[in-house]
């Protein structure tokens, strides 16, 4: 078993190698992964939104652009 010290020991690039290979490991059995009931709900509200006619579609750019701006 791995401890948080031989974590703390790797190198950044191991660190995030290591993060990968965990990720490559939980994504081989998505259905081994419960989602959240908040994500279910939130998915719901978008959905709805979107029938509503209410929902905006941004382009990648439009969405990056949103990210970037300060916070206020």
């Amino acid at each position: 078993m791995v401890q948080v010290a031989d974590i703390e020991r790797m190198s950044l690039s191991e660190r995030l190698m290591m993060m990968e290979l965990l990720w490559a490991s939980l994504a081989r059995t998505p259905e081994a992964v419960p989602s959240p009931d908040w994500h279910g709900e939130i998915v719901a509200a978008r959905l709805a939104k979107m029938e509503r006619g209410d929902g905006e579609f941004l382009t990648l750019d439009e969405l990056e652009a949103r990210l970037r701006k300060p916070q206020s």
